[in-house]
């Protein structure tokens, strides 16, 4: 790491190049604890992303941490907890009572939940660049560190650069910038897809989100059981996001068009949720899931990656938002503390750490999600565990817990001990 540089409109302390949630929450803590800070948004907001827009506990208590305002009079909508649909049940769970996570969800588009998180960012100190497109990074040749980022600015897309000490990566899964620094995805990690669209229907006030277990493909008049799940979730404001997230474990991945597979499970819907085409308020979108680490190191030469750049997503569930704003913050706390440091060394030894408190938080849980993402990937698994587990509801809450990581650290019940000492002994990679 460099020695500070007097600070000009385009050096700070640290460049965070992505303002999504990740970038966001990143962006909102460093400057929060004084540093300048760069916030570097290629488009310019509100702007759309593909996702359920469906928000858990653990999403919640970041939010809360950074003083959003989640009333309903600012437009969010609260539910109570999930309802499973699968194996001719219908299984209604609420969110678990903890100390440590709050007991409701949230519902939010994310066409105006990512600018939130960025204003906020903003009122802390942070200077936001919108219609900033950040290409290549500088490279110092003698070290090869980062030192800032080429870019292009506005609609005119001239070109400027950035300079800072650290950079952190907060844009998204291609993360143009990690393979800028020759960081690649892992292939042996887990990727699933998200596709989704939105209704106009009578179901928008839904006080659950709902998961349905079985998803089926019957174009073609056959019936085959897919790898993944779909959910309904109201919007509150007279339509229903309604969407499916598959994994690549399927042998059928890249052979469907998921958008068509979508169109076919509407279509099952009963009549009178209104799931029909003309009642579409959208064009169907995708997104990819990158799952489990599936880009490491999560620092190297300057350079942290947070949420799906890192590929945070938890395999357990698809879950995006709450792990891209923990990484978020957790980034923001080494870097806060490297800073403070007398010596390059020092600072460097402090920001090695990064990774290495990723991996205790999130590595032993994650590679019990790779090896549940195995199990369902299998059709026949994925049938007999949802026609055997839903008809127990002590099971189907343990399950929740575990798909939503959702549990006490310390004091809490038998379930939390057995989920916490799962993820403890698994290997941490």
């Amino acid at each position: 790491m460099t020695e500070p540089q007097p600070l000009t409109e385009h050096s700070a302390d640290v460049i965070v190049v992505g303002a999504g949630p990740a970038g966001s929450t990143t962006a909102y803590y460093l400057a929060k604890a004084g540093l300048d800070v760069l916030l570097l948004e290629k488009t310019a907001f509100p702007r759309e992303k593909v996702c359920g827009d469906g928000l858990t506990p653990r999403a919640v208590k970041q939010l809360v941490a950074m003083g959003i305002d989640i009333s309903e009079e600012a437009g969010w909508l609260r539910n109570k907890g999930l309802r499973i649909v699968g194996g001719g049940v219908r299984l209604q769970l609420d969110w678990p009572d903890l100390a440590s996570y709050p007991d409701y969800g949230l519902v939010r588009k994310r066409d105006d939940f990512d600018e939130q998180l960025a204003r906020q960012a903003q009122k802390a100190g942070a200077r936001l660049y919108e219609r900033c497109n950040v290409g290549a990074p500088i490279v110092d040749d003698r070290t090869g560190r980062i030192t800032g980022v080429h870019a292009k600015l506005g609609e005119e897309k001239r070109e400027a650069t950035f300079h800072a000490p650290l950079v952190v990566a907060a844009d998204g899964n291609s993360s143009r910038l990690s393979l800028g620094m020759g960081l690649h995805r892992r292939e042996d990690r887990p990727m699933g897809v998200a596709v989704r669209t939105y209704f106009t229907s009578p179901r928008h006030e839904d006080d659950y989100l709902e998961s349905w277990l079985e998803l089926w493909d019957r174009r073609g008049g056959q019936e085959r059981l897919l790898p993944g799940y779909g959910w309904i979730f109201g919007m509150g404001d007279g339509t229903s996001n309604v969407g499916l997230g598959v994994l690549n474990t399927s042998a059928s991945f890249k052979e469907l068009d998921w958008r068509e597979v979508l169109k076919a499970w509407c279509a099952s819907m009963p009549e009178d949720w209104g799931y029909t085409p003309e009642n579409m308020t959208g064009p169907i979108r995708g997104a990819a899931l990158p799952m489990a680490f599936n880009r490491q190191p999560h620092y190297t030469k300057g350079l942290l990656l947070v949420g799906d750049a890192g590929g945070l997503v938890n395999p357990f569930n698809g879950e995006g938002i709450a792990y891209a704003m923990e990484s978020g913050q957790i980034a923001a706390d080494v870097i806060v503390q490297a800073v403070a440091r007398a010596t390059p060394a020092q600072r460097e030894l402090a920001l090695r750490n990064y990774p290495k408190i990723l991996k205790d938080t999130y590595g032993g849980y994650y590679t019990l999600g790779r090896a549940f993402v195995k199990l369902i990937g299998n059709p026949k698994v994925m049938k007999v565990a949802t026609e055997r587990g839903l008809t127990h509801p002590l099971l189907m809450k343990f399950t929740l817990k575990l798909l939503a990581n959702l549990t006490d650290p310390t004091g809490g019940d038998a379930m939390d001990r057995v989920i916490n000492g799962l993820s403890k002994v698994a290997p941490k990679a």
